[in-house]
């Protein structure tokens, strides 16, 4: 863990113990500038995770549209990104579009190689595991909507005293 890296803390409710989640900017800093300022902005706050699949992963983050559209920092998409997609990996959501993202994330329940390189990862669970087996574990119904709402109370960040820019949209 390297001490400058931005501690972000996502608190759900109805689980006691916060996902917190060290963001590396090093590996993709716009799609970290994004989720900061995403975060700040209190965007999350409220949200849900609304796609859950057991020994993959648990999606959240999807909000009103004024999130911008970032370029997908992934190295199908002509970018280095080596961050393996393993189990707390949190990564951009997006669409078959390479450069989709907005604001949906995902974090890994399971390691899941075949994402690596398609999907633009940028941080890793550093504690709250015990939250992100219980939300992966919850009962699901159509297109992996958990049945009951998994709401997202909020999301802090901790930037360690780094001022980062805003992210660089495309649209």
């Amino acid at each position: 863990m390297d001490n400058s890296n931005p501690i972000v803390t996502i608190e759900v409710k109805g689980y006691s113990e916060p996902m917190v989640l060290e963001l590396y900017y090093d590996v993709a800093p716009n799609t970290v500038r994004n989720f900061i300022h995403l975060a700040k902005n209190g965007y999350y706050n409220g949200s849900i995770f609304h796609r859950v699949i057991k020994d993959f992963m648990i999606q959240g983050g999807a909000g009103d549209s004024s999130a911008c559209t970032i370029a997908g920092e992934f190295t199908t998409n002509a970018f280095v990104n080596d961050l393996k997609h393993e189990r707390g990996v949190i990564s951009m959501a997006r669409t078959s579009v390479k450069n989709s993202a907005t604001s949906q994330f995902f974090i890994m329940h399971k390691t899941s190689t075949h994402l690596d390189g398609n999907y633009a990862a940028f941080g890793k669970l550093i504690s709250g595991f015990e939250t992100l087996d219980a939300i992966a574990n919850v009962p699901t119904g159509y297109q992996d909507r958990p049945i009951s709402e998994i709401q997202i109370r909020k999301v802090t960040v901790d930037t360690k005293g780094i001022k980062y820019d805003a992210p660089t949209c495309i649209k």
